[in-house]
């Protein structure tokens, strides 16, 4: 378990398939609280897999990865009280307003409504 609050990300291996198909492969990553990192590849490459591992919307085949020293995978309701994510895909309810839909999806989440 890491629990260094100076590493934001840590992972070890990190991989995921697809039926036999490997889309992220053995990914070893570092990131010290206050870096800021950038994926950068091909449609394919595995980006937006890799994303969704870290913010425990998929789960890793191998691997083990911790945000903020929570395990993602054993930790996930801790792990999601650490992240903000906000995939390219369209999420939101477009009748509601910006400020309506992120009070939606925090209630969703269990928070409280604050002024």
């Amino acid at each position: 378990m890491v629990k260094k609050l100076s590493i934001a990300l840590k992972t070890e291996n990190l991989t995921k398939l697809y039926d036999k198909t490997v889309v992220v492969d053995h990914i070893n990553l570092h990131v010290n609280k206050g870096e800021i990192v950038c994926l950068l590849g091909p449609n394919g490459a595995g980006k937006s897999t890799i994303l969704k591992m870290l913010t425990t919307l998929l789960k890793p085949d191998e691997g083990t990865a911790f945000v903020n020293g929570y395990d993602i995978v054993k930790e996930q309701a801790e792990v999601r009280k650490c992240i903000s994510f906000a995939p390219q895909e369209l999420v939101f309810y477009e009748e509601l307003t910006a400020l309506e839909n992120l009070v939606f999806f925090g209630i969703m989440q269990g928070k409280q409504k604050k002024n």
